[in-house]
């Protein structure tokens, strides 16, 4: 995992860059006009502002090539685009991430990258290194020029510990970031133990970075054609078990029900069954132990359909349960895993109360995305 990220990038090209001039809202209004997707007004506001720091991109790539920056020189601000869940948000950052004009880029989900950052913290301190943060941040300016991140949230207090210093040695390097997310910065990790620490990475951030609010009024993703096949069912009653069943049967060509055991980090992660790349769990294998990051990203990776069995209503006592089920949807949708589920009730009552209820609504709607008939496809 981590000589994936942190590898060093290769020279950079000096060929001129592509016309970029208004790029992106060509882009936009081809996405319409193939009906990809509605045009929204409040998304076009948003996309200027990333058209702007698109323009700005080879600017950068060229003093890099040239010369090193000097501390905190800065050429284009950073941006950090917020907004209710279904948007857009994602949308457009594709939009400008597959525009950006050079190779030392990265697009990652926040919670990926922070598994990185633990664990590459971790060899350091193994090693006794003095200052991990910034020999992290130094790996990261050797790899990238630009990092986007999507779905940005701290619900962690060990991340929350760390990003203020980590994000002000990425931006002293002059690395340029971009961060989706569904709370404004002075909302987040609202609550969140020490919190008073943590002002500071929202400090570093507001310094660097220019916030903007995509004020689109309608989540996209309910609007999405269901698919001819139905994959959430609930409640949990006989037919669920049913459902499960078929389900399997089909993915499977009616293969026996063998349970299996993943091996991560030393760990077993046992499975209620598996065929080839199709998986069967219950939500309390998943999600009522102490998983994380980790055991999803491994069972995304091997997986193409996983089949998650008897989600329970979730109360304020299952916070932990709740948050798991969070990062183990984030995951599968970001790989685009296919996802069957049977549930004791419809996704938007699964969890309305209790810690972190803002942030499962991003579930919801991810939940009801993959029903879709275009989820499905993908």
């Amino acid at each position: 995992m981590l000589k994936k990220f942190f590898k060093p990038a290769s020279a950079p090209s000096l060929s001129p860059a592509p016309e970029l001039s208004g790029l992106l809202e060509k882009q936009y209004r081809l996405q319409v006009a193939q009906r990809h997707i509605q045009f929204d007004d409040a998304q076009v506001l948003a996309l200027q502002h990333l058209q702007r720091l698109l323009e700005k991109l080879p600017s950068l790539l060229d003093q890099r090539q040239r010369a090193r920056l000097s501390p905190r020189q800065e050429i284009c601000r950073s941006l950090y685009i917020f907004g209710d869940v279904g948007r857009g948000k994602s949308m457009l950052m594709t939009l400008f991430y597959d525009a950006c004009p050079f190779l030392q880029k990265r697009r990652v989900h926040f919670s990926v990258f922070m598994l990185e950052v633990h664990a590459f913290m971790h060899e350091c301190r193994q090693r006794k290194h003095p200052d991990a943060i910034s020999a992290l941040a130094k790996k990261i300016r050797d790899s990238v020029l630009l990092l986007c991140f999507d779905e940005f949230h701290v619900t962690d207090i060990a991340d929350a510990m760390i990003l203020g210093r980590l994000f002000e040695k990425l931006f002293d390097l002059g690395i340029v970031v971009v961060i989706t997310s569904n709370r404004h910065p002075n909302d987040l990790y609202q609550g969140g133990l020490l919190r008073e620490q943590f002002l500071f990475f929202i400090k570093v951030l507001q310094a660097s970075a220019t916030t903007i609010e995509l004020v689109a009024q309608k989540d996209y993703r309910l609007s999405a054609q269901p698919a001819q096949q139905t994959n959430y069912y609930s409640p949990l009653d006989e037919r669920a078990e049913v459902f499960v069943q078929q389900h399997f049967n089909e993915l499977t060509g009616f293969a026996a029900m063998k349970p299996d055991r993943l091996r991560i980090l030393g760990r077993e992660l046992v499975l209620s069954a598996v065929h080839h790349d199709v998986a069967l769990a219950s939500f309390d294998e998943l999600c009522a132990q102490a998983l994380g990051s980790a055991d999803y990203l491994a069972i995304a990776g091997k997986f193409s359909t996983l089949i998650l069995a008897g989600i329970p209503r979730l109360t304020a006592e299952k916070r932990n349960e709740a948050k798991r089920l969070v990062t183990l949807v984030d995951v599968l949708y970001e790989h685009k895993v296919k996802l069957i589920c049977t549930a004791e009730v419809p996704a938007q009552a699964l969890y309305t109360e209790g810690d972190g209820a803002f942030e499962f609504r991003r579930t919801v709607s991810r939940l009801i995305e993959m029903q879709s008939e275009n989820y499905c496809r993908r």
